[in-house]
């Protein structure tokens, strides 16, 4: 037979009709699709439990500066006859700097240089280069000859904690450090020889012995306020009697 051409009923803007529309009380195939029990364990799954979610670490203040805000505030403000406490001197930054003048002859000595002050210091360092070429220590202009750190803030704090606890009492036949290495400014400045009286670092890993400098900042006005602040935090300074003895 055959095949009928059924055309499909116009309406009166020339488009095709379209079927009946589903009442209120009927629905569709789609509208009765939702999300899959799969998925609606899974995103259960993964949201925790409010008992398993830990809780966040308590943020504290170092130690060091704890002590300067409950005991060398008061301390110095009784001493000097400070008006404001804003005048009481406080630390300001800590700078380490390792000097490379062994680059010439070790091309691989900043690598374990930064490596060794990275430990030290919790942060990476900064290269310095040299600003002109000098024809007799054989030095060319950009070449690296030393490395800095700078530390503020908490960090500061514990790495002076380290330094005056930990770090100074290791050097051998020590009997404090100089009262005399102070800039006029109440900034004092700190040499050491071997960089292995801090415990992070490892005898082992190390390819030579190098030294480095600290130099502490304040907003000290005279050298005394200067030593007496950093006294009270902690610093082991020579006794009188030995400085003048080391002098003589």
């Amino acid at each position: 037979m055959p095949r009928s051409n059924r055309v499909e009923p116009e309406s009166q803007n020339g488009q095709k009709a379209k079927g009946p529309k589903a009442t209120s009380g009927q629905t569709t195939t789609r509208a009765r699709r939702t999300t899959p029990k799969t998925a609606r364990k899974g995103a259960a799954a993964s949201e925790p439990s409010p008992a398993l979610v830990e809780a966040p670490p308590v943020k504290t203040s170092p130690r060091l500066l704890e002590r300067y805000r409950k005991e060398v505030v008061p301390a110095l403000v009784e001493e000097f006859g400070y008006k404001n406490r804003m005048e009481v001197p406080h630390l300001v930054k800590v700078v380490l700097n390792i000097g490379l003048g062994e680059v010439i002859q070790n091309s691989k000595a900043p690598e374990s240089a930064s490596h060794d002050l990275t430990i030290i210091s919790g942060q990476h360092p900064v290269t310095t280069r040299a600003r002109k070429s000098i024809a007799a220590f054989k030095l060319r202009a950009g070449m690296p000859i030393g490395l800095m750190v700078t530390l503020r803030g908490s960090r500061m704090y514990y790495f002076m904690d380290r330094l005056i606890n930990a770090a100074l009492p290791r050097i051998r036949d020590f009997r404090g450090v100089s009262r005399d290495a102070f800039d006029g400014r109440g900034n004092f400045s700190l040499g050491i020889r071997e960089q292995v009286i801090f415990p992070e670092i490892d005898y082992s890993q190390i390819d030579r012995i190098r030294g480095l400098q600290v130099s502490i900042v304040t907003t000290a006005r005279t050298d005394r306020e200067g030593l007496r602040l950093l006294e009270l935090l902690g610093m082991p300074f020579a006794h009188v009697d030995v400085a003048q003895r080391q002098t003589a």
